[in-house]
């Protein structure tokens, strides 16, 4: 009986030291650098480092870009202030003397059509 026991207890003991062999071959290949999860946990990390140095650049700019806006947006501000302020001054101007007359005609040569030309 003793020596069924025995039997039976090396039989276990070699069933789960295949067992543990064939899981660590098995890890070892999930885990690998190249093929495996461990790859593409790397390429992973790669990505999200470039994703966030991409977010800081664009964040920046961003920041960049509406200062930038702002600054614009004052001086249209301004500008559109001074010529309310002027098209108001061009109101409290006299009109035009009706006295004034035709413009006087330009200096220098005037071309016209003539109805016989050859053609």
């Amino acid at each position: 009986m003793e020596m069924v026991a025995d039997i039976l207890l090396v039989a276990g003991a070699l069933g789960a030291g295949l067992y543990c062999f064939v899981l660590s071959r098995r890890l070892s290949r999930f885990t690998d650098l190249e093929n495996g999860v461990g790859a593409a946990v790397a390429v992973l990390s790669a990505q999200v480092t470039d994703l966030q140095t991409t977010l800081e650049t664009a964040q920046k700019t961003a920041t960049h870009s509406s200062d930038s806006l702002e600054d614009l947006t004052s001086r249209a501000e301004d500008a559109a202030k001074r010529l309310e302020l002027m098209v108001a001054s061009m109101h409290d101007l006299p009109p035009a003397s009706p006295k004034a007359g035709p413009p006087p005609p330009p200096a220098g040569p005037v071309f016209s059509r003539h109805a016989g030309g050859a053609g």
